[in-house]
């Protein structure tokens, strides 16, 4: 690997225009080639390379200054685009299965270039094809084949027009015949139509449509996955039965087509029921492979996980392009200095690094997290399809649920505040449409919301974790899961004893200690949660009561400190391991860090509570934040070329490579308000020629 980089693989990791940024990219103290390469891999350079290659020189994605497409314009385009990648072939079902990690890599990809792209692309091969795959068995698998074709194209119907989050008040109904051997698809009024999904709109032909499975004999036996067609492919007019359109004109993301769906007893085959959970004889009976009905909420819990791993990655590709754009700006934009003669970059104070520094380390440790998260749903799909009915896969499931459930918010959340903040320290040119943020700002708003709202899945980690400090109480079981996120709950009484003895900002600077405190911070949480859960019910509180008097104080903030805990965890071991070039392992401890002790910081109150004492604790830990931001400075321009797409990409004058900040603005504006033609009279113009050649070319 180290001979790549210093044979200067031109083709894969080309150097850099030169220009204002070569000041920051000379003073890194380490290679970004290097960087990038430990961790992308080359094998997912060329990957991304081939797909960002493919997008720039094709004409469908070219990108179009000041043209406002009307919605049904920009729909249209977007299926068309949609349609073009299935065309390249950038993964084939072989390679999903071969190098897994090059499905969120392909949708980061294309979510850079457009997240209603992504979305579309996501929401059809990914959502759609893994509940066919994951739910289904071998009577489904030609889905398969023809969602990849385009055959068909699928959609996810879960929630309704009344009920969302509340999955259990779901009304749609699938009867079963068994004279005909068909299920009764039917919505029982309006309220029951399916509502907000993504593809409904104007182009799915298929539906993965969630209702409640009912027997002969009045037996229902809960919601379950049917595949159920809603158009013509041909024609894309409705099927028989059903009503269905779209939504209408959203805050972001207007070119995916979200849409509604009623259905008027309409029937399909028997065989249309995605049956891996449960399946009905052609009698009509009712059999399980899981006796144990918690064993199967368990992995259908996790099989519905799919799109809320999925929704971390779109946050997270959001993020690194704000942060991308904002530092790039921030390291050419000069305003005040030392001296009224000299300015100096934005970047150099320390309120700019302490404002945008964290959001480059929370880009990578997320980004991490987000790829193991997914290799974890994958090996819970794998045992789903192989046929694993055991504790530990039932377990797998209930884990992912949970760690699935409070990643998105964190995610999404860290990212919304994150463009904001970049926006912001990008002043005035920040607000300018043409430098993107406020576009990635209102893409990512959805995901505070989609697959869930975020303040009520941090209820299903919270009561996860309730759950096993019950069953330890009650039946003394170790805390043991599958990917050993709870584990270190089994030294609980000892932790809740240990303190924050660190006195000096040198020795705060490592991730180590913020684990410790997060550690700390969990159990203190886990248990003033239970002791107030108990006792809201010794008053005579119902368990519904209960649960929702201890969501604000007690609840949200240990779902939210045990998921920044396993971020923080994971990132920590993968920086620390022994395969980590030498020349890059500061930097990496640095990032470690500092997204670690900035997350813990904004705990601090809860902190003094047991853990930190007196002033000095809590200045250590802002001091350290603070010392963090001012090492890692010098080195946010070449951290920001590991994760920034090319500038035909990425899509903003203000973050482009080559740093030329004005120039590459001004060429914008001109051609944003079609002055650049007509601009002979002024001098520049008309005797600089070139001037006008260079800006045209860098539109």
């Amino acid at each position: 690997m180290a001979s790549t980089v210093e044979g200067g693989d031109t083709a894969l990791l080309p150097e850099f225009p030169r220009g204002p940024l070569d000041a920051y990219r000379a003073r890194a103290s380490f290679s970004w080639k290097e960087l990038a390469l430990f961790t992308e891999g080359e094998g997912m350079l060329r990957f991304k390379k081939t797909i960002f290659s493919a997008l720039e020189n094709d004409p469908l994605f070219a990108r179009s200054p000041g043209a406002d497409l009307s919605l049904e314009k920009y729909r249209e385009l977007n299926f068309l685009r949609c349609k073009r990648i299935f065309e390249y072939d950038f993964l084939s079902v072989e390679d999903m299965f071969k190098s897994p990690l090059k499905v969120p890599a392909l949708i980061q990809c294309l979510g850079m270039y457009d997240s209603s792209l992504a979305a579309k692309y996501l929401l059809h091969s990914l959502v759609f094809g893994s509940a066919v795959y994951s739910s289904g068995s071998e009577r489904h698998l030609t889905y398969i084949q023809k969602i990849f074709r385009m055959e068909i194209f699928g959609c996810f119907a879960l929630t309704e027009l009344s009920h969302g989050s509340n999955t259990k008040a779901i009304r749609t109904t699938a009867h079963y015949d068994p004279a005909t051997e068909e299920f009764i698809i039917h919505s029982p009024d309006f309220e029951a139509a399916k509502f907000w999904v993504g593809n409904m709109g104007k182009t799915a032909t298929h539906a993965v449509v969630f209702a409640k499975l009912c027997v002969p004999g009045d037996q229902c036996h809960g919601l379950h996955p049917f595949i159920v067609q809603i158009r013509d492919p041909k024609t894309l007019l409705p099927m028989p039965g059903v009503m269905v359109g779209d939504i209408g004109k959203k805050l972001g993301q207007n070119g995916l087509d979200n849409g509604f769906a009623m259905f008027h007893k309409v029937r399909v085959p028997r065989q249309s029921l995605l049956n891996r959970m449960g399946d009905v004889t052609p009698e009509g009976t009712y059999v399980s492979p899981f006796k144990d009905v918690r064993q199967r909420f368990g992995a259908s819990l996790g099989s519905l996980s799919s799109g809320r791993v999925s929704i971390v990655s779109l946050a997270i590709l959001n993020l690194k392009l704000a942060v991308a754009i904002a530092l790039r700006f921030s390291a050419t934009r000069r305003q005040f200095g030392p001296t009224e003669e000299e300015e100096i970059p934005v970047l150099e104070y320390p309120m700019q690094q302490w404002r945008l520094l964290p959001y480059l380390a929370a880009v990578y440790a997320l980004d991490h997290f987000s790829k193991s998260l997914f290799l974890d749903l994958v090996e819970l799909q794998r045992g789903l399809a192989s046929g694993d009915r055991s504790a530990r896969q039932a377990e797998l499931g209930r884990e992912i649920h949970a760690l699935a459930s409070a990643s998105k918010p964190l995610a999404s959340w860290t990212t919304q505040q994150g463009i904001q903040e970049c926006r912001e320290a990008c002043g005035g040119h920040g607000y300018l449409a043409m430098n993107r943020l406020g576009v990635l700002r209102d893409d990512n708003d959805p995901n505070c919301t989609y697959e869930g709202d975020n303040n009520i899945l941090l209820q299903q980690t919270s009561n996860y974790l309730l759950g096993l400090l019950a069953h330890q109480v009650h039946d003394g079981a170790c805390f043991r899961s599958p990917l050993k996120s709870v584990d270190f709950l089994d030294a609980y009484p000892g932790i809740l004893d240990q303190k924050f003895e660190v006195s000096s900002v040198a020795d705060c600077l490592d991730s180590a200690v913020a684990l410790a405190a997060y550690k700390w911070l969990v159990c203190y949480l886990l248990r003033e949660t239970y002791q107030k859960l108990n006792q809201e019910k010794r008053s005579g509180s119902s368990d519904f009561e209960a649960r929702n008097k201890c969501q604000v104080s007690h609840g949200r903030p240990l779902a939210l400190a045990f998921v920044e805990l396993t971020v923080v965890q994971r990132f920590h071991e993968h920086v620390h391991q022994p395969s980590v070039p030498p020349s890059l392992r500061a930097v990496l401890g640095r990032l470690s860090a500092l997204y670690a002790l900035w997350s813990l910081s904004r705990h601090a109150a809860l902190l003094y509570r047991g853990y930190f004492s007196g002033e000095q604790a809590g200045e250590v830990l802002e001091s350290a934040v603070l010392a963090l931001c001012s090492q890692l400075k010098d080195d946010a321009v070449a951290l920001v070329d590991v994760i920034a797409p090319p500038d035909f990409v990425l899509d903003s004058p203000i973050g482009r490579a080559d740093g030329e900040l004005y120039k590459n603005l001004w060429g914008a504006v001109l051609q944003e308000s079609k002055v650049l033609e007509r601009a002979s009279w002024w001098p520049e113009f008309s005797v600089n020629k070139p001037v006008i050649g260079s800006l045209k070319s860098k539109l």
